[in-house]
């Protein structure tokens, strides 16, 4: 997902024009979320204690989420579920992200008084066009945070870029298979062509 930092005008009425120089907590962000001085569906999210603005997801953008959440989920056991754009916890680095998709334990109900957390989420998932450079950087973040694993669909190269803790990074082309892995344990495979937008035909 691509993002910016913002540089639009903050409506004074918001609690964004008090904060302090540098960065936001997270329980600063979260409690002007609960206040309602974030509106629900604002197009921003927090990550490094930094406000970043989301950018507008294209068609192919769109079809490649849409096709892997179906993936995943065939393949998924009980107790798990994919969460498309829900917000996750990042406490040590100041950060509420909302990626394309996580693979989350438990049902959505379990988080309706909290957001997931690096204990709760198995697998993070971008979908990337022209955001790599950024993309890249964030796999560094989460995996540093604790989330396990970390997934950049690349759609212009037709690939998908796997990053493990404690393990180098991996690229599978379009004719690979990868694996879906829950608390060390392996469940299932994904064909990286089924995560892909389709292609056009000739």
């Amino acid at each position: 997902m691509s993002t910016t930092t913002t540089g639009q005008p903050i409506p004074s009425s918001s609690p964004l024009t008090a904060a302090p120089p540098g960065r936001i907590s997270l329980a600063e962000y979260e409690g002007w979320i609960d206040s309602g001085a974030i509106e629900e569906d604002a197009p921003i999210e927090l990550f490094e204690g930094r406000i970043v603005r989301k950018i507008t997801k294209g068609r192919r953008h769109c079809a490649s989420s849409y096709h892997t959440r179906r993936a995943l989920e065939r393949i998924l056991p009980a107790g798990w579920h994919v969460a498309p754009e829900a917000p996750v916890r990042m406490p040590a680095s100041a950060g509420l992200p909302e990626p394309d998709l996580s693979v989350t334990r438990g049902a959505v109900d379990d988080y309706e008084v909290r957001d997931p957390g690096p204990a709760d989420v198995a697998l993070v998932v971008e979908v990337g066009d022209s955001s790599f450079i950024e993309d890249r950087r964030r796999a560094a973040v989460f995996l540093a945070e604790g989330y396990p694993e970390y997934w950049i669909i690349n759609v212009q190269d037709r690939q998908l870029e796997v990053f493990r803790r404690g393990s180098a990074p991996e690229v599978l082309a379009e004719s690979d298979v990868a694996e879906l892995i829950l608390d060390g344990d392996p469940v299932g495979k994904i064909a990286v062509a089924d995560m892909l937008p389709r292609r056009k035909a000739d």
